[in-house]
């Protein structure tokens, strides 16, 4: 059994506008908004909050058993879905085609309604749509392995053991059944209720397939099926080749399933086309825990044979391990509990751990074994049946014997990394990206099915159901002390300004989303900011020195701290654990800027945890992001670069004549800088650089958080070792 580590930061950054080359004169007026460099933990380049891969390339990540038992209602944890007769037939008529929408145009016209993005996470989503697709057949019980590679010409290759997409005549649209999957928007072999194709399926629109054909330069499509092989090509959406098909030799004949390798198009995509590994290997792995009779292998190949990896995952344990892995560096509290169950044709897997080291909650939730980072229903019912569960246990058991005290979810929550997985015939998604669930009828099977499991589960084991309410009453007790502090962040208005810290320097906007907010190291820094900035939009908040580790404190103490109630009265954060409001932000932009020094990266990533743990939404709106202050300052005569790491230094540096006279100067904070020079390289929207902060994946945002800002001092130590070994000793700012 491989052990697995915890894995690089998931925060990536995102391109919201064109870059330009960041070392560059006064004169320019280009304006960049976001940088997608990513460097080491602790390097000088920009990105030094996010670490490198851990892990080494070419392991096997397979688990035949799991070491806890899993308190289950079926034999095994890797319980296959019963299909019914109907859905094991699929052929051209199971195949629905739209009437209304005809070709890929509107795909080219507007493809960020389908994919989310032309960016990365566009790029990304592509193979996403055809990688669910093979899942869509492992969870109809007809696929068993999926194989991705990445090729080197960046292309991808995805290859699953499943039925085949039929090839036959399809009597609607008058072409073969491939090419109308291929071609027309909403067919596929996912509607049509009992005569459809599969019972479960997390592709119901009927756009996948067809929408990376009309976002691909070129898309190979290769069906195994009946003992022939069919081919055929496509460019932009449309064939380029007809369908050929040759019978396979006798020793292949019983080969079946469905290969799909495409090139993404450089005209629609505003990225560099060019994959992700480790990115696609979270996504991969994320989909090897919801399936447990699935194996998946990712493969990336390029030129430098010692840059190619490979892994191969299947988890036999499925969400059992799944919980464990995020809860590797945490201190449990009991074994993991997991169950699975059916009703009504819905299928709920569940499994949880409380931490006695954990002081938030962690709860993912998936429908069709898609992430629904929106929560939805099932969400819901899990935290609906906990609570009611653990009050009633407490009153039972006397643990609380007020009639007035109950434990809020908030409070019984504390410590608990839980993830739901549902499968629903005909699920309710909001939108092609799928973020959210809205069943209603999903909310009351996993309630019910929770309540009986976990009562029936902590009645058989009170000693975990002490340990459990101990924490909770802990929690509730946190509360109480915090309550004074927590009021008077209720009743103090964020609009008006006898309310706000004393040290904030407020801007005259009073349109949130017109203003902006620099949190900077210290008074000095905040002094050439305040000096530099523009008063119309742009506020100054300075912090004193590294605020509070939120991720080893409970809320009582982080109320306590005047560093966070500065942040928390002066962003207009509300309390912790209300539902998040848009609308009561003072600033819908929060730049955090800190000295491009190691100091300045701890205080960074202090905040970072402080906004992810506080109020996470932040990210999920966009609000966070990080400035970008240079490294160098090159005057020659009478002209000044800016550079932002060596490298670009040194490429300015070789555009000068031998006998050049010049002089560089590096910045080692903030304070140094002339408040002219820090609005000309840092503030000003027209020139600055800025990162947004975004979470793509929420299970590890939470391990790294927890393994940078934990208590648990072995595990970080290994994290920084590994990302150690990723980075050139050169580029270490010491």
């Amino acid at each position: 059994m491989v052990l697995l580590k915890p894995r690089p930061f998931a925060i990536r950054f995102l391109i919201s506008a064109s870059l330009r080359s960041r070392c560059r004169s006064l004169s320019s007026s280009s304006s960049v908004f976001c940088n997608v460099s990513r460097s080491p933990l602790l390097s000088k380049n920009r990105a030094s909050l996010c670490t490198g891969g851990v892990g080494s390339s070419g392991f096997l990540v397979r688990n035949a058993a799991v070491s806890t038992r899993a308190f289950m209602s079926t034999p095994t944890a890797a319980e296959a879905v019963h299909e019914s007769s109907g859905s094991k037939a699929y052929g051209s008529e199971q195949i629905q085609a739209s009437s209304v929408l005809e070709g890929l145009d509107p795909v080219r016209k507007r493809p960020g309604m389908y994919i989310g993005s032309t960016g990365l996470r566009g790029l990304h989503h592509l193979v996403y749509e055809i990688l669910d697709n093979g899942v869509d057949e492992a969870q109809a019980g007809f696929a068993s392995r999926i194989d991705v590679v990445l090729l080197a010409d960046n292309s991808v290759s995805i290859t699953d053991n499943g039925r085949g997409i039929p090839t036959d005549f399809h009597p609607a649209t008058k072409k073969s059944a491939l090419e109308t999957v291929l071609t027309v928007l909403h067919a596929g072999g996912k509607f049509g209720g009992a005569s459809s194709g599969y019972s479960v399926s997390g592709g119901l629109h009927g756009v996948g397939l067809s929408v990376v054909n009309a976002l691909s330069e070129a898309l190979e499509v290769t069906v195994w099926r009946d003992g022939m092989e069919y081919k055929q090509t496509y460019s932009r959406g449309k064939p380029v080749t007809s369908l050929s098909c040759h019978e396979l030799p006798a020793e292949m004949g019983a080969r079946q399933g469905t290969c799909i390798r495409f090139w993404p198009d450089k005209e629609v995509f505003t990225t560099s086309i060019e994959f992700d590994y480790k990115t696609i290997a979270s996504r991969v792995r994320e989909l090897a825990f919801l399936n447990p009779e699935l194996t998946i292998a990712l493969r990336k190949e390029d030129i430098d044979p010692e840059k190619a990896e490979h892994n191969e995952y299947c988890y036999a344990g499925g969400l059992i391990e799944y919980v464990k892995w995020l809860n590797t560096d945490k201190n449990p509290l009991h074994e993991t509990v997991g169950f699975r169950k059916q009703i009504d044709g819905i299928t709920i897997d569940v499994a949880l751990e409380w931490c006695s080291d954990g002081y938030s909650d962690t709860l993912l939730g998936y429908a069709n074994s898609i992430r629904t980072v929106d929560g939805g229903t099932h969400i819901e019912g899990v935290k609906a049946a906990i609570t009611k569960t653990l009050n009633n246990l407490a009153k039972t058991s006397k643990v609380i014997k007020e009639k007035d005290i109950s434990l809020s979810g908030e409070h019984v929550r504390e410590g608990l990394t839980c993830v739901v997985s549902v499968k629903v015939p005909n699920p309710e998604f909001e939108g092609q990206t799928k973020t959210r669930l809205g069943n209603p009828e999903v909310r009351k099977v996993v309630d019910q099915s929770v309540q009986e499991y976990l009562s029936e589960y902590l009645e058989l084991h009170p000693d975990v159901l002490d340990s459990i309410l101990s924490k909770s009453l802990n929690a509730l007790k946190a509360a109480l002390a915090a309550k004074r502090a927590r009021e008077l962040v209720r009743q103090k208005s964020v609009l008006k300004s006898s309310s706000l810290p004393g040290k904030l320097a407020d801007c005259s906007a009073t349109d949130p989303a017109e203003a902006e907010i620099f949190i900077v190291e210290g008074d000095s820094a905040g002094g050439s900011a305040k000096q530099g900035r523009d008063r119309r939009f742009q506020a100054i908040l300075p912090l004193r020195g590294k605020i509070l580790n939120i991720e080893r404190k409970d809320e009582a103490a982080m109320y306590k701290n005047q560093e966070i109630q500065n942040l928390i009265l002066g962003l207009g954060l509300g309390v912790k654990g209300e539902d998040f409001k848009k609308e009561a932000l003072r600033y819908h932009k929060i730049i955090i800027l800190t000295d491009a020094d190691v100091d300045g990266a701890h205080i960074r990533t202090l905040l970072l945890t402080f906004f992810y743990r506080y109020q996470k939404a932040l990210f999920d709106e966009g609000c966070i992001y990080v400035g970008v202050p240079p490294l160098y300052k090159v005057e020659r005569g009478k002209q000044a670069h800016y550079c932002y790491d060596k490298e670009e230094l040194e490429r300015i540096q070789s555009t000068f004549p031998s006998n050049a006279s010049y002089n560089i100067q590096r910045f080692k904070g903030l304070g140094e800088m002339m408040p002219l020079q820090l609005w000309e390289t840092t503030m000003d929207p027209e020139r600055r650089v800025l990162k947004r902060m975004v979470v793509e994946d929420a299970a590890e945002a939470n391990m790294v958080f927890s393994s940078l800002m934990g208590a648990s001092v072995d595990v970080r130590k290994q994290l920084i070792q590994d990302s150690a070994r990723k980075i050139k000793l050169d580029d270490l700012d010491i």
